[in-house]
């Protein structure tokens, strides 16, 4: 008897449990997607950071210890002290070596534009190189990538292109330089023609600069497989107060928030495990970038849980009237039903059913729609697929549950309120 009067239920009030659903539907795609997102926007939103430049620096142990003494850490002319070229390729054998997805070494040193007095910041780097690494990987990393936001006059060089230059625009206003002119280049320990090939804007200090590929810097500085410092571009975790303690002193960690901490890619995990590869080196993060990071994005994922709640509270709000007004056309049926004797518990179970039923089906609808938002969300901001997250299943299954439990709050009142000689008289 009970699931005929369910079955006669679904089907005469069709129209109003194809609402009820499609309500269901709409809550639960949204839920699905902005859900799905979430919990995959960590290293999507990281990755489109990424573009605005390194978060980890490695610099020399004494220019370090310059750096926290004098605030002076670019090396040129302030320290002596090097890092070894050919061990860079170590970044990529650390336990979050997938973690760092782009890396570029600089050589700083002074020199002087031949007819001018005043000194020029000479600095090499890799531009694209295609770094062999001791995994037997290969890895195409350099400033190209890393300062995509520059913008350029002329062209980037190449790594190969030894005779070439690029020029910062502050310097190039300043010196009469454009794009195809030559000019003489002069150091300490040797003389070169270069020609500038692109002239740079990047808002920063770095106009002021040269920029050569490395091996020229090494050979203008007599310092050959040297580099003074190493910008990384790693995709971390947000810090807590776990990476915040583990900062200021690994050693003050507990052996389990030790491994905790080290098998978490947080910024802090990731310098302490670059020190470890790297000869005489400290790696620290670029705090404004690396905090800049965990903000986005804790705002970013805060902004899709309250879109997820608002969503979920609309849906129950529609479920509430429909289901409310679906009682008030049944009042006569659920009066006839106390009369014969039906307590409110049974009468309450039969509509609760019906509206799960339909809030099942309408789940499941709104699940595989939701799944295909999350893939056109990805698309659209991210340019990457959205991967999709088993957990989410049960999540949206209970928090469907809860909506469609509090959508019916207000219709089981005014069922309980109803009395069968009331209704029954037309009253």
């Amino acid at each position: 008897m009970f699931f005929r009067l369910i079955k006669g239920a679904l089907f005469r009030q069709k129209g109003k449990m194809l609402m009820i659903a499609f309500t269901i539907a709409l809550g639960a795609s949204l839920a699905t997607a902005m859900l799905n997102v979430m919990l995959d926007v960590g290293d999507k939103v990281n990755r489109e950071l990424k573009t605005y430049g390194a978060n980890i620096n490695v610099i020399p142990k004494e220019a370090s210890l310059l750096d926290d003494l004098y605030g002076v850490s670019e090396g040129f002319g302030v320290s002596d002290r090097y890092l070894s070229e050919s061990e860079l390729g170590r970044l990529k054998t650390i336990f979050w070596a997938f973690n760092i997805v782009d890396f570029a070494p600089y050589l700083n040193a002074q020199a002087r534009i031949a007819g001018r007095a005043d000194e020029v910041r000479l600095v090499g780097t890799w531009f694209s190189r295609r770094q062999e690494l001791p995994t037997g990987e290969t890895l195409d990393t350099g400033i190209r990538n890393m300062k995509s936001w520059w913008s350029i006059e002329g062209e980037w060089i190449s790594d190969e292109d030894e005779n070439a230059a690029m020029v910062g625009k502050l310097l190039a206003e300043r010196t009469g330089l454009a794009v195809g002119d030559a000019f003489e280049l002069e150091s300490e320990n040797a003389r070169r023609r270069l020609t500038v090939r692109g002239i740079f804007e990047a808002g920063s200090g770095e106009d002021e600069r040269i920029y050569v590929s490395l091996p020229v810097a090494q050979a203008m500085t007599d310092r050959p497989d040297r580099v003074s410092s190493v910008e990384v571009s790693a995709l971390t975790t947000p810090d807590n107060e776990l990476s915040r303690r583990a900062a200021q002193n690994p050693k003050s960690l507990s052996v389990k928030e030790w491994e905790t901490w080290y098998c978490t890619a947080y910024v802090s995990a990731i310098c302490y495990q670059i020190e470890e590869v790297l000869t005489d080196s400290v790696a620290k993060a670029i705090r404004q970038v690396a905090e800049s990071e965990g903000a986005i994005l804790e705002k970013t994922r805060l902004l899709m849980l309250l879109i997820t709640i608002l969503s979920l509270a609309g849906a129950a709000l529609g479920i509430s009237n429909l289901v409310t007004a679906g009682v008030m056309e049944r009042s006569r049926e659920i009066g006839l039903l106390k009369a014969l004797g039906a307590n409110n518990a049974p009468v309450s179970g039969l509509i609760l059913t019906e509206i799960f039923i339909t809030g099942i089906a309408g789940g499941a609808v709104g699940y595989f729609a939701g799944l295909g938002f999350a893939q056109i969300i990805g698309r659209t901001v991210f340019d990457a697929a959205i991967n999709i997250k088993p957990m989410v299943i049960p999540l949206v299954a209970i928090l469907i549950s809860v909506v469609i439990a509090a959508g019916c709050i207000p219709s089981i009142r005014l069922l309980l309120s109803l009395r069968p000689a009331e209704v029954l008289h037309g009253r």
